[in-house]
């Protein structure tokens, strides 16, 4: 069971949720003493793993038809739903655990909190069912951003920056729609449309190339750095489709990409903090 609800977290992708914390704690920390707090670290401990299993679960439960198709799921690195009332259990308890960081945290934070759960669930459990509506699925996983967020607001008392806000879901945007390029075939074969199916494959690069490039000057609005930064993935993108590597393979790369740019992201805050940078 236990083995089971680690696949279904997709371990690959933890940082996507925990890392978005850490970058929000470091920009929005007057000093070193409030990086490691209990808030903080109860932020980054449920959106690593808890927050995951709800809402990778309620994705699978809700998807166990269609991953029927899906060759990835029974290939890859994925699971297919273990349809049991224990597994239905912890999926709904790990999103019940979730509601106690509302007490937690300032009212400025709660915005972003309720904003991920109510992502989390309505992108995939109907009736909104985001991940089958071509744009709301894509528009909708701005759930990503918001752990970091909701830890910026609640460190810094204050909401995020704009331009942060809006580069953010830019790139969630397009880190979604590149990672529903694989499952073109498999989701037109089920009959589900999604932005990538509408689109196909060569217009969802375009699409993808011009929301990081926007995520980028939104975040060079900031600071000039951050856009040169974030400029990673237009680059990266055209690499890839110009050296010909295939989807599959070039989707996989991305949780170490993240991981990288996510800690350089970091370091520049801390090293601000300590007076190295301007």
């Amino acid at each position: 069971m236990l083995r089971y609800l680690l696949t279904l977290s997709r371990p690959r992708f933890w940082l996507y949720t925990a890392g978005p914390v850490v970058v929000g704690v470091a920009y929005a920390a007057a000093g070193i003493e409030e990086l490691f707090t209990p808030l903080t670290l109860g932020l980054f401990g449920y959106f690593l793993l808890p927050a995951n299993i709800y809402l990778y679960g309620v994705n699978d439960r809700f998807d166990r038809e269609i991953d029927a198709e899906n060759p990835k799921k029974s290939e890859g690195p994925e699971a297919r739903w273990r349809d049991s009332t224990a597994v239905t259990a912890v999926v709904a308890l790990s999103g019940l655990v979730g509601l106690a960081l509302f007490p937690l945290t300032p009212q400025v934070a709660w915005p972003y909190l309720a904003g991920f759960f109510a992502l989390a669930t309505a992108y995939s459990a109907p009736p909104l069912r985001f991940k089958a509506r071509p744009w709301f699925d894509s528009l909708s996983n701005g759930l990503y951003l918001l752990p970091g967020a909701a830890a910026y607001a609640a460190i810094a008392g204050a909401h995020p920056p704009t331009a942060a806000l809006v580069g953010g879901w830019l790139w969630t945007m397009a880190m979604h729609t590149y990672s529903a390029i694989p499952d073109i075939e498999p989701d037109r074969a089920a009959g589900i449309e999604t932005t990538a199916t509408v689109l196909g494959e060569r217009r969802t690069y375009l699409y993808c190339g011009g929301c990081w490039t926007l995520a980028a000057v939104a975040f060079g609005l900031l600071d000039p750095r951050l856009g040169a930064l974030l400029g990673v993935y237009p680059l990266f993108l055209l690499a890839t489709v110009g050296a010909g590597v295939d989807v599959d393979r070039a989707y996989w790369w991305f949780p170490v990409v993240n991981g990288v740019v996510g800690m350089l992201l970091t370091l520049g805050a801390l090293f601000a903090m300590r007076g190295w940078i301007a």
